[in-house]
């Protein structure tokens, strides 16, 4: 056996398993929970992977009045069901067999489809940026400048992934928990039936009954999605909706509200580890306390406006009467800010606990960076470590790639390697790495490309202003993407960059979109590769094929994207341009998107977030932030027993906002099944936390993923034709909030 072999071979046996004692902790959890033993025999490359993965597609859904979208879960049942019915029913022998059934459907098939079918499916921020240029700006790109510009855009965020997955993907303590479930699920799905039989039956057997339960608060009995005795026992009160209310969007903060919707109690119980957990608890607890206290204490004229909103409002609003600010009515004829109109009209006021929301996100952003140069220093300095000079000096790259070299496998990756590596990590130098410079030259060619298209497509944004977004890109990547591999979370940083697009390029609509498009998108692209490179490692699909599948799908997705975008603003511009839209169209998204990116961050930031303004403590809180986790640092150096090494400022920060938006019923029950779980389930019965928690996950998320996915086409006007339920009281006679709580007459 060579040297590269026996260092490959690393099989985990059920009996060297029983020989320790078992704890699921979450530092080893993904070398327990799923298993390290590999395949290489397994074929990814059939035509079933080709065509079921580029199935899938969403562009078509910016322009409905319903949202819809399309998880990876669902992905992956549904190519599962279609994988195997082609493997059934395809002949096995011959010429067609050769070609396009070769052998049964295998788990590297599958999870390769996953990762095609989901890149080519998610409809690309760029598509929204042409498309508001299109109908708002009246810019009509070229066919090949637009597809550039979706690809550039995506592709410089794969660029940085390749750049930084030593430090983002080959430990073990990049845990990537998001992942668990599906991991799980494809394993469950593929290994050999008689290892897995119960796991794959309770699958299904969850998948089912979920499904079935779903129908009820989706469509049957939305009372269930928030239930609050509180409400039930005052139902004429305001301060009562604010608190205890949740059931409806804005509605209040749900507190000791009950949800029985899985769409909003969501699976992360499951898989956040119980650090996050903790730490996010103890940011909601106090953000409950802080939102009532800044809004019954008038903070920032907190009574003014409503409790919860995301829209901006003018100073004519008032506790009766909420009036939304009219942002056109401060423009001139050029579609810019007119500052004596603006002076005339007084300046707009965000809702208090939008404002904390703000403030509190940009708390979390700086406060990430310091925590994980405090902590996981390591991660930083292994990205921007210099190869040694011997190794640079004889650097030469392989152009014939193809051709095999078997002393190069792994090479790469082992370099500097002085912890032990990840079993997991081990399997996959059985196969050829991704050179390096691979995906330098996408980066390369990917700022080439978009620095073309920005000056073709008009879009105002300077050479400076682009380099400008991919630094913050690439930053955000490697500190952002460390905290959420670590431990499943991550402060979204979509609206500071518009914050800071709109100071950079104020009166520049256009160009703050596209700053945007390169700081934040390229960075949610970079982390979604992270994120499939660590799953292509859980599953031992080659890096190569990994790399492979995911540039395909991003091609044909941008195809695609331009395609329906193109066909659809041209043909149903009055409708998209339009305030209500029909039950077929809609150009909500859209305006939407206009409106926030172009509108609120560019003509108004200076004015309401520079120093001596209103909302000053919003962009003060970002040099806060850098201090935030300084204390509980040095009083773990001092007092290292205690356990300040498990504060994480940053999600205690971003969840003193986490109540601003949204559903909040189903909070506490989130919280409650996450303690269940991590604390209790998973200390007392670390067998069955080990063989059934993902899957349990994998099988909640697939069951109400296709239950809502069902509904929202047949019932809830997807369609094109919503069919409302009978009025009764288990959706409040269809009208007013399904938990009972009073509504507020102020909101029109």
């Amino acid at each position: 056996m060579s040297g590269t072999e026996s260092l490959v071979r690393y099989e985990t046996r059920d009996s060297e398993r029983a020989a320790e004692p078992l704890v699921a902790n979450m530092e080893t959890i993904a070398l327990k929970a799923l298993h390290v033993d590999d395949d290489s025999s397994l074929n990814p490359w059939t035509f079933r992977m080709l065509f079921l993965g580029t199935e899938g597609y969403s562009t078509i859904f910016l322009f409905k009045p319903q949202s819809v979208s399309v998880s990876v879960i669902f992905l992956t049942v549904i190519s599962y069901v279609i994988g195997n019915a082609m493997s059934l029913g395809l002949p096995r022998h011959g010429l067609i067999g050769r070609w396009f059934n070769p052998h049964i459907f295998n788990s590297k098939e599958h999870l390769a489809i996953v990762i095609m079918s989901s890149s080519a499916s998610s409809a690309a921020y760029a598509t929204e940026v042409l498309a508001t240029q299109k109908l708002y700006y009246n810019i009509v790109s070229n066919a090949v400048v637009a597809i550039l510009l979706l690809l550039s855009s995506q592709l410089l965020g794969y660029g940085m992934a390749g750049v930084l997955r030593k430090s983002l993907v080959y430990p073990t303590k990049m845990l990537w928990p998001g992942i668990l479930p599906l991991s799980s699920l494809i394993e469950t799905l593929h290994r050999d039936k008689s290892e897995m039989r119960k796991k794959f039956n309770f699958f299904w057997i969850v998948f089912g009954v979920v499904a079935v339960w779903e129908l009820f608060p989706q469509y049957v009995m939305p009372v269930l999605t928030g239930v609050s005795f509180f409400c039930l026992a005052k139902r004429e009160s305001l301060v009562f909706t604010n608190i205890f209310g949740g059931s409806s969007g804005n509605e209040g903060l749900g507190l000791l509200a009950f949800s029985f919707d899985w769409q909003y109690v969501t699976t992360s119980a499951f898989f956040t580890p119980l650090i996050t957990l903790t730490n996010a608890f103890v940011g909601f607890v106090l953000c409950t306390g802080m939102y009532i206290w800044m809004y019954y204490g008038n903070l920032w004229n907190a009574l003014d406006f409503p409790f919860l909103s995301q829209a901006l409002f003018s100073q004519a609003s008032n506790a009766t009467q909420f009036v939304v600010f009219n942002q056109s009515a401060i423009l001139d004829a050029n579609n810019e800010l007119d500052p004596s109109t603006l002076d005339a009209t007084g300046l707009p006021f965000f809702a208090t606990t939008n404002a904390s929301n703000l403030l509190t996100t940009n708390l979390g952003i700086t406060a990430t960076i310091i925590h994980i140069l405090l902590w996981n220093g390591d991660i930083v300095s292994k990205t921007f470590k210099l190869p040694k000079w011997s190794s640079a000096k004889n650097f030469r790259p392989k152009m014939r790639f193809w051709e095999k070299n078997p002393q190069s496998l792994g090479m790469e990756r082992l370099d500097d390697e002085k912890e032990e590596l990840d079993p997991h990590y081990k399997q996959m130098l059985a196969y050829k790495e991704v050179p390096s410079w691979w995906y330098l030259l996408i980066l390369g060619l990917s700022m080439v490309a978009a620095l073309f298209c920005i000056y073709n497509l008009k879009s105002t944004l300077p050479w400076w202003g682009f380099l400008v977004a991919c630094a913050l890109s690439f930053g955000s990547t490697l500190f952002f993407g460390a905290l959420t591999g670590l431990i499943g979370f991550g402060v979204p940083i979509t609206g500071l960059v518009q914050l800071i697009g709109g100071y950079l390029h104020p009166g520049k609509p256009v160009a703050n979109m596209y700053f945007v498009l390169f700081g934040a998108n390229a960075q949610s692209q970079a982390l979604f590769l992270v994120e499939n490179l660590k799953l292509g490692q859980y599953g031992k699909l080659s890096p190569r094929c990994t790399f492979t599948v995911q540039i395909m799908g991003t091609v044909f997705g941008a195809i695609i994207n331009y395609i329906l975008m193109s066909s659809i603003t041209t043909n149903q511009r009055e409708i998209l341009l339009s305030i209500q839209g029909t039950n077929i169209w809609s150009g909500q998204v859209i305006q939407s998107f206009n409106s926030n990116v172009s509108n609120r961050f560019r003509r108004l930031s200076s004015y309401l977030f520079s120093i001596g303004r209103q909302y000053q403590w919003i962009v003060l809180a970002l040099p806060i932030g850098f201090f935030l986790p300084l204390p509980f640092y040095f009083a773990h150096r001092a007092f290292p027993k205690v356990g300040f090494n498990y504060v994480v400022t940053p999600v205690i920060s971003w969840y003193l906002g986490y109540l601003s938006v949204g559903i909040n019923s189903s909070v506490m029950v989130a919280f409650g099944l996450g303690f269940y779980v991590q604390f209790y389930v998973r200390r007392r019965y670390p067998e069955w936390f080990l063989k059934y928690n993902y899957i349990l996950s994998a099988a909640i998320s697939g069951g109400t993923e296709l239950l809502v996915f069902v509904t929202t086409f047949a019932v809830q006007g997807a369609s094109g034709k919503a069919v409302p339920f009978p009025p009764y009281w288990g959706n409040n006679f269809q009208k007013g909030n399904f938990d009972y709580c009073a509504s507020n007459h102020a909101l029109g």
